[in-house]
């Protein structure tokens, strides 16, 4: 079991663990268990004794404490934990992935083999050119790649293979967690933070080397739903109602400068996500998301605004609205400990990186977590582009995310002392 974490993640991002939207049961799709109940085997092999997959499919495993017991920080060290998800979006396909390792960049665009149609660009990922003569990992351009979040996933288990191979490296107790369904935002539906037992946590589900994590979007999902009325449309004068008119009229008159194509930073967005109908319904979901809690109210009224108007263009139609809560903005419940923070910076400052704070442009389970009273920051994993065949992950950045998550283990003793 003594792999390093690109070893590991290879293995892990051929396994089809796609989750699905709108499932009956948890997870989402049962070939999640497979990686799961790989993972549980993988962790009693390191000699996590306690390791154990419960009925919801979460794995859950403790490093246990290597301090002494004369040491200034034993008994004062909090339970930290690290947490990553196994699932891969529903947005392309996670079937029959294989991954391309390219031992040396070079600078240029990344045709891919699968399907040379799907080009990797270097103007699109400036980060590609801080990767120059090292190695990168990409799809074959068929699927995506699975960086998120299994590159994650083979962080946290190469830092715990690192940590019970190596006893100089001081630490407390460490909790470790593998969970289904994050990407359709039920990665932490059944999660129990109570026992798992941590004081705090860390997500490894970020992206650029050197990037953390300690604010993310609010986030509601609006469903919009059009009701018409469908007849024969040999006979349909005067009759039908056709309710994807109605909706396209939606759909454009959507305000284009608050899009996520034309937005960055902490500037919000109404995102159309996902359509489906026919003449006599149609549904339209749409992502809200603001920094700003109460924005999420403002966007609200905009598309309110917008159903008004195209209501009266299509009077025979009955238009819907609904608010469905999902996450809120993890700096607001982050809590007053600051070692929390200050143990991944100096961390990411040990690994040999510049640390900088960005603000997440979506959500973790960490949202979730932290809103629930389990403060729960984001650490880098190295990977790009996620949710598409052009994803690709830098191996240096997984590296040192590895460095980074066992320094914050010796960094929490430190701080403790």
């Amino acid at each position: 079991m003594n792999q390093t974490a690109l070893e590991r993640f290879i293995r892990y991002a051929k396994i089809d663990t796609q989750s699905k939207e709108d499932s009956d049961s948890y997870p989402s799709t049962q070939k999640q268990l497979v990686m799961l109940n790989l993972l549980l085997q993988e962790l009693k092999e390191l000699g996590l004794k306690d390791a154990a997959i419960d009925k919801h499919g979460y794995v859950t495993a403790t490093v246990p404490s290597n301090l002494p017991k004369d040491h200034p920080a034993a008994g004062k060290v909090p339970v930290v934990g690290f947490i990553a998800h196994v699932d891969t979006s529903p947005s392309a396909s996670g079937e029959n992935v294989r991954p391309q390792v390219i031992q040396k960049y070079d600078g240029k665009d990344i045709v891919l083999p699968g399907n040379p149609s799907v080009v990797i660009r270097v103007d699109e990922n400036p980060e590609l050119l801080k990767n120059v003569g090292k190695p990168v990992v990409t799809s074959d351009g068929t699927t995506l790649l699975g960086a998120d979040d299994k590159a994650g996933v083979a962080i946290i288990m190469t830092a715990a293979q690192k940590l019970m191979n190596t006893p100089s490296l001081l630490h407390g107790d460490i909790r470790i967690a593998f969970t289904p369904d994050e990407e359709v935002g039920a990665g932490t539906k059944f999660f129990d933070i109570a026992a798992f037992g941590a004081k705090c946590a860390y997500t490894v589900d970020g992206d650029t080397p050197g990037e953390l994590n300690k604010e993310t979007f609010s986030a509601n999902l609006a469903v919009i739903t059009v009701h018409g009325r469908n007849i024969h449309p040999g006979s349909a004068k005067n009759i039908m109602v056709n309710s994807i008119r109605a909706m396209a009229d939606i759909v454009v008159r959507m305000p284009k400068d608050i899009a996520p194509e034309t937005t960055e930073g902490y500037e919000p967005y109404i995102h159309p996500h996902l359509i489906e109908g026919e003449e006599a319904k149609t549904t339209l979901k749409i992502l809200l998301r603001d920094f700003f809690t109460p924005g999420l109210d403002l966007l609200k009224a905009r598309l309110e605004k917008i159903i008004a108007e195209v209501q009266q263009l299509h009077p025979k139609t009955k238009i819907e609205l609904k608010i469905i809560e999902q996450y809120r903005n993890m700096k607001d419940f982050m809590g007053a400990d600051t070692r929390l923070l200050d143990c991944m910076w100096e961390a990411t400052k040990l690994a040999g990186i510049e640390p900088a704070w960005v603000p997440i442009r979506g959500g973790t389970d960490g949202s979730r977590l932290t809103e629930k009273g389990l403060p729960t920051p984001n650490i880098f994993t190295g990977g790009q582009n996620y949710h598409g065949p052009t994803e690709w992950l830098s191996v240096e950045g997984m590296e040192k995310s590895v460095e980074t998550v066992v320094n914050i283990t010796r960094t929490w003793v430190d701080k403790s002392a």
